[in-house]
């Protein structure tokens, strides 16, 4: 993604189905669960840059021991900040060998700071309230019953928050603090509490089983039904989401949204409940096949209680499902087979309209993408685009063979169809354009890629694939304008997903509606027509609707997109994003995916609201329409 975004967070939970000691006898490694939780981490760090933390519960400690942990970090390479200080106990004990061999189970929790069974860790992408140290994951809700305190790790935004936070003032509840994150967590936190209340009455003093003291508080631990507390705490929700939370009694949670927007992935065998955001972490730190991993059922909250008792149970009324198409794009990892296929699918399905705009002139295209990201569509694109080339240059033989015109030529042609397929562009992952001066950024921007000369010819079209252009400032800024230095005839730019043209609130940072490039191209256009009352109009409606709940609302900005073709846009994104200050006389170009060849190369993932305007949630229809508000009034703010 040549403009990046800030994104999805990533969650990893593990909980050990054997003792520690177990774990020590058979891998020579008591830590074993917690640098399964680092490797699950790290495989997921493209997930988040902006900070890391870790939360978990020790089983059993004695009374006075503390058995709940958390540790956070904000820092640079937060993750192995983490680890350096969570490993120190644990590699300084491992050293006294002998020592590690004879401790049990407690001894190496009460050695060990951060040695327990249930372990919870969150990698940090801030899309909202800052990068602080306290907007870091885990949040912690404390309390002197084991059972009431709660430590809880996200990947969502809810476009309702404040909505939520109100309630909770309802509820007679003084919460601090109106970020979703800290809303989700004391709304938990209440039915966690009502359902400690529910079953004290039902199980206490009075009741049919008159347990009280020590003997009440374990039965209501067991008791604890997690499906029944979300299905209270989620009523209202709206947003797209996965939680993942852990109980000081040892119970833990993750749940995920009945659209089933962001994902959510489980594996499980004789010694780890294992979860994570991507289902290739899992398979990968596992090392098992990616069949052996599942998905958590939108709506469905997959629950381990204290005892080791495994819940996978519905929790709320699945919505359509419309899994995130951005994960398949560019979040997630590619080595996930699916994703793999689904990429290069994407870059296939480009390869038709390519060949059209190059006339089939494949002898004078070099082909390349920006960033690593788009690799996998690249070569898909590079497969089919030489397949078609094949096909038609065969498709040619044969009608000059029935003709009696074939030559040897001909022939010829048909074997040597290859691709110049070049590595054009270097990211220098060690750049950072941490300078705030704008020319002096505009500067470095300039370098954050190193060119490979002299592969590309005055006469050449340079074909780049990108995986998608969100605003456009990095093609205007840096991108164009270093290949341009290589002087090729013109310049085309490939995005293997659609034009991004709606706000995101379900986890994605992009809820400024003026920030997209296809937006502002969509504006350009109407100005060029004389047709600038449509944006008026358009403003109208918007604020009729602005006091109407999100239910009734209607995606007004479509009006807008539909007055254009896809050539349009592009034509017109073209020209926004060539730099005015370079000397390169050449053209550029912009090629996007079509909404068709996306839902074609991921027909199982249907969340392409960004794309279309149709959301999942109402609450997707406030958010458009409050940004666009906010474009018209020059406001600059978050539309949720």
């Amino acid at each position: 993604m040549s403009d990046q975004i800030g994104h999805e967070c990533g969650l990893a939970l593990i909980r050990l189905r054997q003792p520690l000691t177990y774990f020590r006898d058979r891998y020579g490694d008591a830590a074993w669960g917690l640098r399964r939780l680092f490797l699950l981490m790290q495989k997921q760090h493209n997930r988040g840059q902006d900070g890391a933390g870790i939360s978990l519960v020790k089983f059993d400690m004695p009374p006075g021991e503390p058995y709940l942990k958390r540790i956070r970090s904000d820092r640079h390479n937060a993750i192995e900040r983490l680890f350096d200080v969570v490993m120190k106990d644990v590699n300084a004990l491992q050293r006294r060998n002998r020592q590690a061999v004879n401790l049990s189970d407690q001894q190496f929790k009460q050695c060990c700071e951060f040695l327990g069974e249930l372990l919870l860790g969150h990698l940090r992408y801030g899309t909202h309230s800052g990068n602080a140290l306290a907007n870091c994951h885990p949040l912690v809700r404390k309390n002197n019953v084991s059972s009431r305190n709660l430590a809880i790790a996200g990947n969502f935004n809810m476009t309702n928050a404040t909505e939520l936070f109100n309630q909770l003032v309802e509820y007679g509840l003084n919460p601090v603090g109106e970020s979703d994150t800290q809303v989700i967590l004391e709304r938990i936190g209440y039915f966690l509490d009502q359902e400690h209340i529910h079953l004290a009455t039902s199980m206490g003093p009075g009741s049919f089983r008159g347990l009280e003291g020590r003997a009440l508080a374990k039965a209501i631990s067991e008791e604890l039904s997690i499906p029944r507390i979300l299905s209270k705490a989620s009523e209202g929700w709206d947003g797209g989401y996965v939680f993942a939370a852990l109980l000081g009694n040892g119970d833990a949670f993750v749940c995920r949204d009945p659209a089933g927007i962001r994902p959510g992935f489980f594996y499980i065998d004789e010694e780890v409940v294992a979860v994570a955001s991507e289902r290739a972490a899992l398979a990968n730190v596992f090392d098992v096949e990616p069949d052996a991993v599942e998905p958590i059922g939108p709506g469905h909250v997959l629950a381990v209680k204290h005892n080791g008792r495994v819940e996978h149970e519905q929790f709320t009324e699945p919505l359509e499902l419309r899994q995130c198409t951005f994960e398949r794009i560019y979040f997630s990892r590619g080595n996930d087979p699916a994703i793999y296929h689904e990429r290069k699918s994407l870059g296939r399905n480009l390869a038709p309209r390519l060949l059209k705009v190059l006339d089939h002139d494949i002898d004078h295209a070099v082909f390349s993408f920006i960033p690593n990201t788009a690799e996998s569509a690249y070569l898909g694109l590079l497969e089919e685009t030489e397949r078609l080339m094949r096909q038609r240059n065969a498709d040619n033989l044969a009608r000059r063979i029935e003709a009696g015109e074939a030559v040897p030529a001909d022939v010829e042609g048909l074997l040597n169809c290859h691709l110049r397929a070049e590595k054009i562009a270097h990211k220098d992952q060690r750049l950072r354009t941490f300078i705030t001066h704008d020319e002096a950024r505009r500067d470095l921007v300039t370098h954050i890629y190193d060119i490979t000369r002299g592969v590309v010819k005055p006469e050449d079209t340079l074909v780049v694939l990108d995986d998608s252009i969100v605003r456009g400032t990095t093609l205007r800024e840096s991108i164009i304008t270093i290949l341009s230095r290589l002087n090729p005839r013109r310049i085309l730019v490939l995005s293997s997903s659609p034009p991004i043209m709606y706000p995101d609130c379900y986890g994605i940072d992009m809820s400024q509606l003026g920030r997209f490039i296809a937006f502002e191209a969509a504006v350009a256009l109407l100005k060029d027509r004389g047709e600038q009352w449509v944006l008026e109009e358009v403003e109208q409606r918007c604020l009729e609707q602005a006091g109407l709940p999100p239910e009734r609302m209607t995606n007004h900005v479509a009006a807008i997109y539909d007055r254009f073709t896809l050539e349009d846009i592009q034509a017109k994104v073209a020209e926004l994003v060539r730099p005015k200050n370079i000397a390169w006389a050449g053209e550029v170009k912009i090629l996007y995916q079509t909404v068709e060849g996306l839902r074609q190369a991921m027909p199982e993932h249907t969340g392409d609201w960004y794309f279309t305007g149709r959301y999942p949630t109402p609450g997707g229809y406030h958010v458009v329409n409050t940004s666009y508000l906010n474009w018209r009034t020059n406001s600059d703010v978050r539309a949720y």
